[in-house]
């Protein structure tokens, strides 16, 4: 374990991240498709949620905590509490989003593609909310070991930056 770094295990959880949300993100996709098809009414919300929470982390999440610490970190936006936040939201999203579909789904008769579609998008937004607690945990320890320090301005942990695990 001693040769794998902490930026080598977040550019691979980032990795995973992004995968799990676009699995997410076409089989929801896929069951809102077709139940505006077939009931010719707008998708359940659960649905509609993890859709937003999909393109919510493929678009300004990991594009920010990715490309921040790799190409902008002398800016403000490189700050450890900015990322934590960032990564706070982003695991309340897929939490609140696994959970309510979960939910959703535990109450219907359902069967065929598409009920196995949703369940499926239910699993793999559960193991995508573990990604992000993960990748969130590693940020509330960074904030919690720099406590009290200011020689860097708040910055985030050089040792969390992406360019060192290329």
């Amino acid at each position: 374990m001693a040769g794998l770094n902490q930026a080598f295990i977040v550019l691979v959880l980032r990795f995973v991240q992004g995968i799990l949300a676009l699995i997410v993100l076409g089989l929801t996709a896929y069951v809102a498709n077709w139940w505006s098809h077939f009931w010719h009414a707008i998708s359940p919300s659960q649905f509609n949620f993890l859709i937003f929470a999909s393109v919510w982390t493929l678009v300004p999440a990991l594009l920010f905590l990715i490309l921040v610490p790799w190409r902008f970190s002398e800016t403000r936006a490189h700050h450890k509490f900015v990322i934590l936040g960032v990564e706070a939201l982003t695991m309340l999203f897929w939490f609140a989003g696994f959970l309510a579909l979960s939910v959703f789904l535990s109450d219907r008769v359902c069967f065929g593609h598409v009920c196995s579609a949703g369940r499926a998008a239910a699993v793999f937004a559960a193991f995508e909310w573990l990604a992000w607690a993960g990748t969130m945990a590693m940020a509330v320890m960074h904030v919690l070991r720099t406590r009290g320090h200011t020689s860097n301005g708040g910055k985030a942990d050089p040792n969390l930056n992406i360019q060192e695990g290329v």
